[in-house]
C-alpha cells in the first residue's frame, strides 16, 4: 500500500508538471522526503503531509483515503482486521484493563505505551504507529462517528505510563472527551473484585448492518471473534462490566481525583451509596441519562 501511495503521488506530480523540489517545497518539506515516499522508502506519510499533498496535487481526496491502508501495514496482522472493522463501526464498545484506549490516547501517552513491545523494530517505525494510532481518532469527528462507550478498569487511572505529567494531560483528554454526547466513560473500580474478563481487554463493534464482531486484546496477542454465538457471549460480558462500573459522572469525579493525584481508591462509597448518588444525580439532570457531560438518549442496550 505503501508503494501505490507513492506511485500515485508520483503520476499526480508529474501530470502536473512538477519536480520533486518543487512538490517538496510547496508541501513544506524537502526534496529528498517526496524522494522517499514515491518510492516508499524511509518513514511513511504522516496523516498531516497526505493531506498537504492531496490539495496541492489536486488529488480530491484520494491520497487521504489511501492513507489509512499505508498505515496498516505498521501493525501485527493480527490487529489489521479490527482495525479495519473499527473504521466502518457505528458504535464501540470498549473494555480496557490496562491502557487508556487507543481513540481517547494523548500524542505523548500513545508514543509512550508503542515504544514497548515485541513487535516494535525501531523508532521510525515508533513514528508510524503513534502517527496511525492518532489519524484514527478523526473518526471521532467524522459526520458518521460511532458511538463509543469505554470502561476503564481502576488500574488505568493508577498506572503512570510515560510519567506523571503525561498522565495528566491524558487525564484531560479523557475528560474533555466525555463532555461529547456520544461518548460514555466509566471506570470499573478495584472493589468489584474479579469479572468475566480479567487478563485483557475487550472490544464489542456494532457495524452498520446490524452485525457485531468482538476482539480481545492482551499484551501481545489478540483475536477477532467473528463467529454470532461467540460474539453474544462477549457482548453479555461487557454489559456486567459496565452494569458493575461506576455510573459515569462518579467515574469523571474519580478521574478528576487521579488528576490531582488523590488516591482514594479505599473511600470508594459502597454499592447502596453508590445507589443513592446515582439516584440524586438522576434526579438533578431531570431524570435523563447520567453522563458527564450532560443527559443523551442511548441505542438499547444488546439483548442477552
Amino acid at each position: 500500500m505503501a508503494a501505490l501511495f507513492g506511485s500515485r503521488v508520483r503520476r499526480l506530480r508529474t501530470a502536473a508538471g512538477l519536480t520533486q523540489a518543487e512538490l517538496g517545497e510547496k508541501a513544506h518539506v524537502v526534496a529528498s522526503r517526496i524522494t522517499q515516499v514515491e518510492r516508499a522508502s524511509g518513514a511513511k506519510p504522516t496523516l498531516e503531509l497526505a493531506r498537504i499533498l492531496d490539495e496541492v496535487l489536486g488529488a480530491d481526496g484520494l491520497l487521504v483515503e489511501l492513507w489509512p491502508y499505508v498505515y496498516r501495514e505498521a501493525f501485527p496482522d493480527w490487529s489489521r482486521a479490527f482495525i479495519a472493522y473499527s473504521e466502518r463501526a457505528v458504535s464501540i464498545r470498549q473494555y480496557s484493563a490496562h491502557l487508556v484506549p487507543g481513540l481517547l490516547q494523548t500524542e505523548d501517552y500513545a508514543r509512550a505505551v508503542l515504544r514497548v513491545g515485541l513487535s516494535l523494530q525501531s523508532e521510525e517505525h515508533l513514528e508510524e504507529r503513534v502517527s496511525a494510532r492518532l489519524g484514527r481518532q478523526s473518526r471521532l469527528t467524522a459526520t458518521d462517528r460511532p458511538e463509543l462507550w469505554v470502561v476503564l478498569d481502576e488500574a488505568v487511572l493508577r498506572r503512570p505510563v510515560g510519567g506523571w505529567t503525561v498522565m495528566h494531560g491524558q487525564f484531560a483528554r479523557v475528560l474533555d472527551a466525555a463532555s461529547d454526547r456520544h461518548i460514555t466513560v466509566q471506570v470499573l473500580p478495584f472493589e468489584q473484585g474479579e469479572h468475566d474478563v480479567m487478563g485483557g481487554s475487550l472490544t464489542i463493534l456494532e457495524l452498520p448492518d446490524g452485525s457485531e464482531v468482538a476482539y480481545t486484546e492482551g499484551a501481545h496477542y489478540g483475536q477477532l471473534v467473528e463467529d454470532p454465538a461467540e460474539v453474544k457471549r462477549f457482548s453479555l460480558f461487557y454489559d456486567r462490566l459496565r452494569a458493575a462500573a461506576l455510573p459515569p459522572l462518579m467515574s469523571l469525579d474519580m478521574i478528576r481525583s487521579a488528576m490531582e493525584g488523590i488516591h482514594h481508591g479505599a473511600n470508594i462509597p459502597s454499592r447502596t451509596e453508590r445507589r443513592r448518588l446515582a439516584q440524586e444525580q438522576l434526579q438533578q439532570s431531570g431524570g435523563r441519562r447520567l453522563r458527564g457531560g450532560g443527559g443523551r438518549n442511548h441505542r438499547p442496550r444488546p439483548r442477552p
